[in-house]
């Protein structure tokens, strides 16, 4: 077995039938490869109770499976501090007292990238930062980025330039930013390939760079086309019966829906996972989104 894939969903609620397809991409990568597979619980953020279980279950009921233990986000806090610790040694990061409506008002950094963080706080003084607490405001943790954009290569995409800024390391509430986090989970747990949805690959330049100064290795990345609702927004549980749940309820098995996802995948003929994983080419998947609308049979249809 050389290296891992993995998917890393939020314990925020059930996942619906974007995300599964997504989790059963990342499962084909990797299986398909020779590659071990592994879930990742990235709850530094919003968790609902029994997501996470719920979340394990309906994976396993599309006959999805993976290497253990599971990992857990919020018990791995000092690998973060670790390399944050590192990158301040380097001289690498500053405090940054700026809120988020006082970015998204600022103006964009000269000669950087639209939306760039234009670097309000970097250069403050002693001085200047000890008032800021005096104030009361929380600092986050930013990094001192010297690039403003990087090159990075998509298995799927190909060649993608991407913004790379001072991104946030540590946020105001002292929890590790999501860019941090995941580049040294992805480091610690040997991930190798990294599949996800596509809506992720602007942030992949930061995540690339952030490894390269950590001296931690690049995994190869796949970007794959979202599902999207009848308006051609992407799906969310407000569109109705959307999860695994939703569908059972309907009256559908796991095994008809995993045959639907096949089916957007252009895979028709595929009744099993194991018979999905034999066909699986990903030259072949459609570069276009899935459009789904619950209100019927799960019957894919190509294009926004």
């Amino acid at each position: 077995m050389s290296g891992f894939g993995r998917f890393a969903p939020s314990p925020s609620g059930d996942l619906h039938l974007g995300n599964l397809r997504t989790a059963l991409l990342a499962w084909l990568f990797a299986r398909s490869t020779g590659r071990g597979f592994r879930l990742r619980i990235e709850d530094l953020d919003r968790v609902k109770p029994g997501a996470a279980e719920r979340q394990s279950a309906d994976l396993a009921a599309l006959g999805l499976d993976w290497e253990p233990p599971v990992v857990w986000q919020s018990q791995r806090l000092p690998l973060y501090e670790a390399a944050i610790a590192e990158l301040t040694a380097a001289g690498r990061t500053y405090e940054c007292f700026c809120t988020r409506k006082e970015i998204q008002q600022a103006v964009t950094a000269p000669h950087g990238p639209m939306g760039a963080y234009p670097g309000t706080c970097r250069e403050l003084t002693d001085a200047e930062r000890a008032a800021q607490r005096a104030a009361g405001r929380p600092a986050a943790l930013r990094l001192r980025a010297d690039i403003t954009e990087l090159v990075i290569t998509d298995e799927l995409l190909g060649s993608y330039r991407g913004a790379v800024d001072d991104l946030v390391l540590r946020r105001g509430d002292g929890s590790p930013a999501y860019n941090l986090a995941v580049v040294v989970d992805d480091a610690d747990q040997g991930i190798d390939q990294v599949v996800r949805g596509d809506d992720l690959l602007a942030s992949t330049p930061r995540q690339v760079y952030l490894a390269t100064l950590l001296g931690l290795p690049i995994p190869q990345y796949a970007h794959v086309p979202l599902v999207l609702n009848t308006a051609g927004q992407r799906l969310a549980k407000r569109d109705g019966a959307v999860t695994l749940r939703d569908r059972i309820a309907l009256g559908e098995t796991p095994d008809q829906i995993l045959n639907a996802l096949a089916t957007s995948l252009g895979y028709p003929t595929a009744t099993t996972i194991a018979q999905l994983l034999t066909q699986f080419r990903p030259e072949q998947l459609p570069q276009e989104p899935w459009t789904l609308d619950p209100n019927g049979l799960l019957q894919p249809s190509s294009g926004p």
